[in-house]
């Protein structure tokens, strides 16, 4: 199915509307009016882009603005912004790899933070091993911040289990829990005080926060290893508009984030239980696990997001819900899943 303007709450297909569960715009920024006008103004400041490194001997004031608003949101120490989130854990992962013994991967992770030869955290639904023995190894240990699937951030309480002579580093990509997780969208990383060696996010800044790039944030000497990688110096940073953008639209953020919640707090007020819908009123995801509710969605004019992550596996149903739905948009939805 192809449309022909962005995807919000309403697409036109062959000439007939559907509603649109469907994309990563969770707080609904890409048609929002005043978001759009902070994007163009800025735009008009600093330009469509800027191909230079961030290493130049010119420095744009809009990168300081827009990093330390984020460090501020996540709650880390320093932060850096680059031109996506898969660029995020790819840089990550290359500074980590002259640091780390073993990397230990949680659940099914993202392809950003993906590396060759990772373990597995658990084995049969028991701790690996190797996590528990004596012998003194640096571990990184990665996971998505919500895993594929679930409508809850990642359990992290294993960390407490794992042997102390392991120096952990945690490795958590946010792409979908930052903006949406938590006090105003703040996401997991500030609530995460396990006794490990260092925390880092990874995230990419195209879902919530609607604006193509990506982040790491972490402790202010890792972000600094990381801006010394030539992959990071010779490469063009995130488009420096965008990047002033994110400082720019703050209070934006919060106002759009209250009307994810207000629409969350209201499907679950009205959405009858059942074991084919997974829905958590802090989760702006539905996952439905009857290709039937899928085809009756269809029918009733709603088009939800259904996609493969490899060729090999089966689709992923997944509703997605974003602070411009309406009220009524979610009625028409929820009276669909309500039907047995």
């Amino acid at each position: 199915m192809k449309v022909e303007k962005f995807p919000d709450r309403v697409i036109e297909i062959d000439q007939e509307q559907y509603l649109y569960f469907g994309g990563t715009a969770y707080l609904g920024l890409p048609t929002n009016v005043a978001f759009q006008e902070l994007v163009v103004q800025n735009i008009l400041k600093w330009g469509t882009t800027y191909g230079s490194s961030r290493t130049a001997n010119i420095q744009l004031t809009a990168y300081d603005a827009g990093e330390r608003f984020l460090a501020s949101h996540i709650g880390s120490e320093s932060t850096v912004t680059v031109s996506s989130g898969m660029l995020a854990g790819k840089l990550v992962l290359e500074k980590l790899k002259e640091q780390t013994d073993f990397f230990y991967h949680l659940n099914e992770i993202h392809s950003a933070i993906q590396i060759k030869n990772s373990l597995s955290v658990f084995i049969n639904k028991k701790l690996n091993e190797r996590l528990l023995d004596s012998k003194p190894e640096k571990i990184t240990i990665l996971t998505d911040g919500v895993p594929s699937f679930e409508t809850k951030p990642a359990d992290l309480s294993f960390l407490e289990k794992i042997s102390k002579s392991k120096e952990i580093t945690l490795v958590i990509d946010e792409s979908h829990s930052l903006g949406i997780v938590n006090e105003n969208g703040f996401g997991i990383y500030a609530s995460i005080e396990f006794p490990i060696k260092r925390k880092i996010l990874v995230s990419s800044l195209g879902k919530a926060f609607g604006l193509t790039g990506g982040v790491i944030a972490s402790d202010s000497e890792f972000i600094e290893e990381i801006k010394e990688l030539e992959t990071f110096t010779s490469a063009a940073g995130m488009n420096p508009a965008f990047v002033q953008t994110l400082s720019d639209a703050k209070e934006i953020y919060k106002k759009q984030h209250q009307k994810l919640l207000d629409n969350l707090n209201y499907i679950d007020s009205i959405l009858v239980k059942n074991s084919n819908v997974k829905f958590d009123k802090n989760y702006p995801l539905i996952y439905l696990l009857s290709n039937e509710l899928v085809e009756k969605l269809k029918q009733e004019k709603i088009i939800i997001a259904s996609f493969r992550y490899t060729k090999e596996t089966e689709p992923l149903n997944r509703i997605v819900v974003t602070a411009n739905h309406l009220k009524e948009d979610l009625d028409k939805l929820i009276s669909v899943l309500n039907k047995r």
